[in-house]
């Protein structure tokens, strides 16, 4: 049975360089199956909606967490740290605190940015909230993507760089591995 990787992008904006590294990763890695987990449609969190499953766009978003053997983020850097959409699609999936379907997935960082320092400080808050609530992140193995605007075609909305098109294939070719020793972690 194939692995099943969700890909979460940390971006709202329908062009935005992390979506065309999402896009391209299905392609990269042929022998996993791919579902995009999308976090557009979630309220802003709020305690006192979290009853029970939770409004029915964060139903269908947990349910889609809880489907994937692991999850790749794939975020931008705004104002030095983790966008807002996304450390709020975390929220949502780490609770209920017992049972959240975060606890225990292994995840993994991508992160493209214009600039040229890459998304080094979101991804460290990123990775900070994914320890928190006890998702099993990939250690040691960090994809940064600087100068994403010359790495990536926006017609055809996908990587287009040859070099960085491999160091994303090893980094997921990684992840997938890591899954397998992360399920050995937990036990199954």
């Amino acid at each position: 049975m194939a692995t099943t990787l969700g890909i979460m992008v940390g971006s709202l904006r329908e062009h935005s360089y992390n979506r065309m590294i999402a896009n391209t990763i299905p392609e990269l890695v042929d022998s996993a199956e791919y579902e995009y987990i999308s976090i557009a449609d979630l309220p802003l969190y709020n305690a006192d909606l979290d009853r029970e499953e939770g409004p029915e766009p964060v139903k269908r978003y947990r349910e889609a967490v809880q489907r994937v053997d692991g999850i790749i983020i794939v975020s931008p850097e705004y104002n030095s740290g983790i966008p807002g959409v996304l450390k709020n699609a975390l929220d949502w999936a780490s609770t209920p605190t017992k049972t959240a379907v975060l606890i225990h997935k292994p995840t993994g960082v991508i992160g493209a940015t214009p600039g040229v320092k890459g998304t080094i400080l979101s991804q460290q808050q990123i990775r900070q909230t994914l320890e928190a609530v006890q998702s099993h992140v990939m250690p040691f193995q960090k994809m940064y993507i600087s100068q994403a605007m010359e790495k990536v075609d926006p017609e055809s909305q996908k990587l287009t760089d040859e070099t960085t098109r491999r160091y994303v294939q090893r980094y997921v070719r990684s992840f997938i591995q890591w899954i397998d020793q992360a399920q050995q972690l937990n036990g199954q």
